[in-house]
């Protein structure tokens, strides 16, 4: 339930600053009467993650077994590259974010036909981002666990995204993003080495992967997979109590170069204002918090 939650409430608040900096922005500019689209831009990037959620939910329920493990292996190696790229990605360009929407926006804006369609296309696309990451880690991390508990956790996720969302826009609360999105991304790269050793492995059920199949060691007796405290760490961590090679090597490979770009140095960007430093407007506490990231 953690791990749902813990993603669900990243990227909800990811796509509420998103939303938030848009609506901030045609307030500032005088063009609040643009929201209407600006929603139905949200709706449309929502609907689309949900359906395409849904549906290769409901076509890997009617696979045989052995392309069901084949199904769970891609969408893990799918997650992982998403998860890996996103993290890296916002690393990157979060100091540049605000800019980047606000360049976005006046493009879209600046014509004299389409404006509606524009607007509503360029939110789209930057809110569907942050939902179809959402929807292959989900997918990934659902196929590692049973019962409702992750879907009521990546819920109450959204739930708490929203509701935070909502206070960092109107100001009435401040939230440390550069500690919160830099320990959740160190959470998320853990998840994604779990979720990649379990893909190694569902490769290999689906009769894929065969190589390497040796077991490194097997301590089954001492933690098991089954047991209260194993199928936890199973569905936050990927965790085996015999894992082979290839799973183990998958598995450290992978976080050593994770963590190496994670914690590599990087370059300072420096945005050019988007407007005249004497103008203010009643939601600064949510451009000022992305661009402190």
């Amino acid at each position: 339930m953690l791990v749902p939650f813990l993603i669900m409430l990243r990227e909800g608040i990811e796509a509420a600053l998103i939303v938030g900096i848009i609506a901030s922005y045609l307030r500032q500019t005088g063009r609040g009467e643009w929201m209407p689209a600006v929603w139905i831009g949200v709706f449309l990037a929502v609907a689309l993650a949900l359906f395409v959620g849904g549906g290769l939910e409901m076509v890997s329920a009617e696979f045989p077994q052995k392309q069901q493990e084949l199904f769970e292996g891609i969408v893990g190696l799918v997650a992982v590259v998403i998860l890996s790229s996103m993290v890296v990605w916002m690393r990157k360009v979060a100091r540049s974010v605000k800019h980047d929407l606000h360049q976005s926006l006046d493009a879209a804006l600046a014509g004299s036909r389409n404006q509606t369609y524009a607007l509503i296309g360029m939110v789209f696309f930057a809110v569907a981002r942050e939902s179809l990451e959402t929807v292959f880690f989900l997918l990934a991390v659902f196929q590692q666990s049973e019962g409702v508990s992750g879907p009521l956790g990546a819920l109450f996720g959204l739930i708490i995204a929203v509701c935070i969302g909502v206070g960092i826009y109107k100001g009435s609360m401040r939230l440390n993003l550069s500690k919160f999105f830099r320990y959740t991304g160190l959470f998320i790269l853990v998840v994604a080495a779990g979720i990649l050793a379990n893909s190694v492995r569902s490769l290999h059920e689906a009769g894929v992967w065969n190589h390497f199949q040796e077991v490194v060691f097997d301590i089954s007796s001492i933690l098991p997979m089954d047991g209260p405290t194993g199928s936890v760490l199973a569905g936050m961590f990927g965790y085996q109590d015999a894992p082979t090679v290839s799973v183990l090597v998958a598995y450290l490979a992978y976080l050593v170069f994770a963590l190496f770009l994670f914690f590599k140095p990087q370059a300072r960007v420096v945005s050019l204002p988007t407007r005249p430093a004497h103008e203010h407007g009643h939601t600064s506490s949510v451009t000022n918090s992305v661009t402190n990231k």
